[in-house]
């Protein structure tokens, strides 16, 4: 694989996620990588935690990208549902949520709810992923999930479904204490002098459209998206959207509302990411899209073939990173995601 010389330069992600023409090279961008997908490629970590966090940063930075992605300690508990991981790279165990029911679905589990406190410890892992940044890297913060996932993680997508019409003051009062706790998050975050972009992932869409109407999303979802990237434009962070699904009856909503400067993950299935350039690329950058299912069972000539595609379809003028089409998960080959990459530093240059 020609690797290239890795030499991050964050400026050079900023030009495309603002679209501000071509920069020197196509740059890289993911949501993040399966943890198997990186002990493959460099060997374990080691055991302690800055240790480790000297490892990811290495990962990053020697595949050639400008960030790495990094996430407070912070989370909404809840029960997942588990079984055995298939993936090539198994885990042992996969889990998934429980889209039935969740931890709240009456006033009772609301009060009984041990709602996470945003304290300084739920930033230490940022601090010292930031004491091993090289020259020129930064970290694009994630927050642990959107509005509408915890929304519907907590309640369970069938009860919050119910609830809408049933209980719409249970919705609004969950709605509320997710608003509190991700918006305190990404203040903190946007305000690091390490971080220098914020992720806001946010599943909403199924393949044939959004998980719910776009009135639900603007009375209950969009006004916390909205402050979230308010807070983090006002410490000049732009904000990365990462959420699967077929998005264009609410995409004017997250540009020309809510504000967001770039949107990732893309299928083909709904539509490739060249077509998205097209149809968006003049009000909104673009990250990834290389398809998973071309990724995952392509051969690794098939993998170099789509990403020369994308890299044709989607380079000129600029506004655009290469990567997946949702994240590096344990059942992609590792040689058809080194390949995306090696594509990339050959045919990526624009000068």
């Amino acid at each position: 694989m020609k690797t290239g010389k890795p030499e991050p330069n964050f400026e050079r992600f900023l030009k495309v996620v603002r679209r501000q023409g071509e920069p020197d090279r196509v740059p890289f961008a993911e949501l993040f990588h399966d943890y198997e997908i990186m002990a493959a490629i460099q060997g374990p970590p080691p055991g302690d935690s800055d240790g480790e966090a000297a490892w990811r940063v290495s990962f990053w930075r020697n595949l050639g990208y400008d960030y790495i992605s990094g996430q407070p300690n912070i989370g909404f508990p809840r029960p997942d549902m588990m079984t055995e991981d298939t993936a090539a790279l198994s885990r042992g165990e996969r889990g998934w949520v429980n889209e039935a029911k969740g931890p709240i679905t009456t006033w009772e589990e609301f009060e009984k709810y041990p709602w996470p406190e945003v304290t300084p410890a739920a930033f230490e892992g940022l601090e010292t992923l930031a004491r091993h940044l090289p020259d020129g890297m930064q970290v694009a913060a994630m927050i642990p999930g959107g509005p509408f996932e915890n929304l519907t993680f907590l309640m369970g997508f069938e009860t919050f479904s119910y609830a809408l019409v049933d209980q719409p003051d249970l919705v609004a009062a969950v709605v509320r204490k997710v608003d509190d706790v991700l918006c305190k998050v990404v203040e903190t975050t946007a305000s690091m002098e390490c971080v220098g972009a914020q992720w806001l992932n946010d599943d909403m869409g199924f393949k044939n459209g959004p998980m719910a109407s776009p009135e639900t999303f603007r009375r209950y979802i969009f006004p916390t998206q909205k402050r979230m990237c308010e807070i983090a434009h006002r410490h000049g962070k732009p904000v990365l959207l990462h959420s699967c699904g077929k998005l264009d009856e609410i995409t004017d909503d997250l540009i020309d509302d809510i504000g967001i400067d770039a949107k990732h993950s893309f299928e083909d299935v709904i539509m490739p990411v060249w077509e998205a350039k097209r149809k968006w690329g003049n009000r909104m950058a673009l990250l990834g899209g290389v398809d998973m299912d071309v990724l995952a069972r392509g051969t690794e000539e098939q993998v170099r073939a789509y990403t020369r595609k994308c890299i044709e379809g989607c380079a000129p003028g600029g506004g655009w990173a290469l990567g997946s089409g949702n994240t590096v998960a344990n059942y992609v080959p590792v040689a058809n995601f080194l390949a995306m990459l090696d594509e990339g530093w050959k045919r990526g240059r624009y000068s």
